[in-house]
């Protein structure tokens, strides 16, 4: 194809797996990576060799709006995905997340709409729902903010959502439930539990056990982005999509299986700073995909089991788990 596509958040990690999957599509990718004086590249300094000479890496801010104008210049799609997303991050700093997941989106679709870009996909996620209040949850069910972040991501949906409305902009807004997969940190109750493992720990610290959610592998999460990217766009085009894989486990009945994959027996202690304030935590997540899977060729591929094993020999090899701190509480 030899698109040009620009990618925001390219550095982390579902971000570097869209990298991949872009570059193995064909597209020319224009990757920006937020600016820091060490030259880190996130994930993308990870990335194979082959697939890292086709990057185009350009250092900038999602909250800058040249930043942003130059990155998409010239780009007939721009994936957005640079945003804060860390749930107990946000009740602190919820400035910080209105900065970035919202003024960042605006200086996204100020540019397309500035450039003329073909085609923006926005990020959003399965937290702009709350707690289900019926499952499983399509596009047509209630936004509810129960933390921060989620409200910020709301906002950023809305504004995205205007901007069609209102100028016709081509956007299309992607709503991947729990991704988990290689790279993530370990904030995230898959990566935090197998660094646990990996660290020699057999009795894990994690917050409530009852919350159920709709695990993605991360690169099923990428194959959807592809799909909502490529496909025609009248059937596309203004509209929201979820993807998950119409399952739900519960984070206790998780970490057992996450045993049983391993092979290792595991018992969980309570960890009080890891829990969220009661009306804040998301009870229940379970994902109605049809919509995707109707108008893309999309299909979820990867088992929960398949996934986490694929996840843990990840963590298994040699210098990976230097890159992590999974015997304290990661925000």
């Amino acid at each position: 194809m030899n698109r040009v596509v620009a990618v925001t958040g390219a550095e982390g990690f579902i971000g570097s797996h869209l990298v991949e999957a872009l570059v193995s599509d064909g597209d020319r990718v224009r990757a920006m990576v937020q600016y820091n004086s060490f030259s880190s590249h996130g994930w993308l300094d990870a990335l194979d060799p082959g697939c890292r000479e086709q990057v185009e890496i350009v250092m900038g801010d999602v909250r800058d709006r040249d930043s942003v104008l130059r990155l998409m210049t010239g780009a007939e799609v721009a994936y957005h995905l640079a945003a804060l997303i860390a749930i107990p991050y946000s009740y602190g700093a919820p400035s910080s997340y209105i900065e970035t997941n919202v003024f960042g989106t605006l200086n996204v679709l100020e540019a397309a709409r500035t450039l003329g870009t073909q085609r923006v996909v926005h990020t959003s996620t399965s937290e702009v729902y709350g707690t289900a209040r019926r499952v499983p949850i399509n596009e047509d069910h209630p936004l509810q903010g129960q933390s921060p972040y989620s409200a910020s991501k709301i906002a950023a949906d809305k504004l995205v959502e205007s901007y069609h409305l209102s100028f016709g902009l081509p956007v299309v807004t992607l709503r991947p439930f729990n991704t988990y997969g290689p790279r993530q940190s370990a904030r995230a109750v898959i990566s935090t539990v197998i660094a646990q493992i990996a660290a020699g720990k057999r009795t894990i610290a994690l917050g409530s056990l009852t919350p159920t959610r709709d695990f993605n592998f991360v690169l099923d999460t990428a194959a959807a982005f592809l799909a909502v990217g490529n496909a025609r766009p009248e059937g596309v085009i203004g509209e929201v999509f979820n993807a998950g894989s119409g399952s739900e486990i519960s984070v206790g009945d998780l970490v057992h299986l996450i045993g049983e994959v391993i092979g290792v027996d595991l018992s969980v202690i309570a960890d009080e700073q890891r829990v969220r304030p009661p009306a804040s935590e998301v009870m229940r997540l379970v994902c109605d995909s049809s919509r995707l899977q109707q108008r893309t060729s999309w299909r979820p591929r990867y088992h929960l089991q398949e996934g986490l094993r694929l996840t843990a020999k990840w963590f298994s090899e040699p210098g990976v788990l230097r890159g992590y701190k999974p015997l304290v509480y990661n925000v």
